[in-house]
């Protein structure tokens, strides 16, 4: 009784053991990737004649890398480029894609004239290189203001002066263009192909302006500076400055972000002729030509001097703790 009992007790059991296994879950589909895609490709100009330069610009969308040939070889999935083409040259894009795939797209730029042209044009240009004086701004006519803008001039401490004594580089920070080139301190022009380079012993600053032909950024950071780009026009040094902060002043006004500078610089025997006008449709009724005047050369200085800007203002005290 017991031992058929037990038999049937564990016969069960065995048989539990002996079943078919449960099946395993499905895989789960493979995640499809997106595909690459071009979304733009162009040079602009399209035509230029020899020494110009064109401006590439391209967007891409899932790349797993992007070339641009003949130049300027592996780039970032979106982007601009300054090229120099010396003859009509036909550049290509080409993004490689997921699962091996492979897009182009091409833009040709026409170069009328040659390579001999294009270095003559580049030699033809005087070299602006060397160390130069300030020089103030005298018989100064004041600009026409916008109604409601009056809030902008200067007063030394007066009641309305909120930032003016701050602009007098008393705090060591940038003056901004073109207040930096009253200080009495000289200044250094390095020029080289692709841009010229301004440094200014007071207050230790310096400006790149661009003339390799790229354009201003779509939406510049605001600096003391400003983004400044570059041009030939004959033998003048043609500069185009935007996207300043607005702590800056101009002879005794303040400015806004708009703010836009036009310089002109053109090598005479005595120096470096300076020719500026400056606006904001913020703040002025129309642009306001400042007077031209002559940076004196320096040929006694091949450079300028270290300046170490320190400023005396104690902050501790507004670190303090309260009794």
């Amino acid at each position: 009784m017991y031992s058929r009992a037990f038999v049937l007790l564990i016969v069960p059991a065995a048989a539990a053991f002996c079943q078919t296994p449960a099946a395993a879950p499905a895989a789960r589909p493979a995640r499809v990737q997106p595909p690459a895609r071009i979304v733009n490709f162009k040079a602009e100009p399209d035509s230029v004649a020899a020494g110009q330069t064109v401006t590439l610009t391209w967007a891409t969308e899932n790349p797993n890398s992007v070339t641009i040939t003949p130049a300027p070889g592996r780039v970032a999935a979106r982007g601009t480029r300054v090229v120099n083409p010396v003859s009509t040259t036909t550049y290509t894009l080409t993004v490689a894609g997921p699962n091996n795939a492979s897009l182009t797209q091409s833009v040709t730029v026409k170069v009328s004239g040659s390579a001999q042209q294009n270095r003559a044009a580049a030699t033809s240009r005087p070299d602006l290189s060397g160390v130069y004086n300030f020089a103030g701004v005298r018989g100064v006519a004041p600009p026409t203001l916008k109604p409601g803008a009056e809030k902008f001039r200067i007063v030394r401490g007066g009641a309305g002066d909120v930032r003016g004594n701050t602009t007098l580089g008393v705090d060591c920070v940038p003056l901004g263009i073109p207040q930096t080139f009253v200080t009495p301190y000289p200044f250094q022009i390095v020029q080289t192909p692709k841009f010229v380079l301004q440094i200014f012993e007071y207050p230790n600053t310096f400006r790149y302006i661009w003339t390799d032909g790229r354009p201003h950024p779509a939406d510049p950071d605001p600096t003391w500076m400003g983004d400044a780009i570059g041009r030939w026009d004959g033998d003048t040094l043609v500069v185009d400055s935007i996207g300043f902060n607005d702590r800056t002043e101009v002879s005794g006004y303040m400015h806004t972000e708009a703010f836009h500078v036009l310089e002109r610089y053109k090598k005479v025997d005595t120096g470096l002729q300076y020719d500026v006008t400056v606006d904001d449709p913020n703040v002025f009724e129309k642009p306001w030509a400042l007077p031209s005047r002559v940076f004196a050369a320096r040929p006694d200085l091949d450079h300028v001097d270290e300046f170490v800007c320190e400023n005396k203002v104690d902050y501790g005290k507004y670190f303090e703790k309260k009794q």
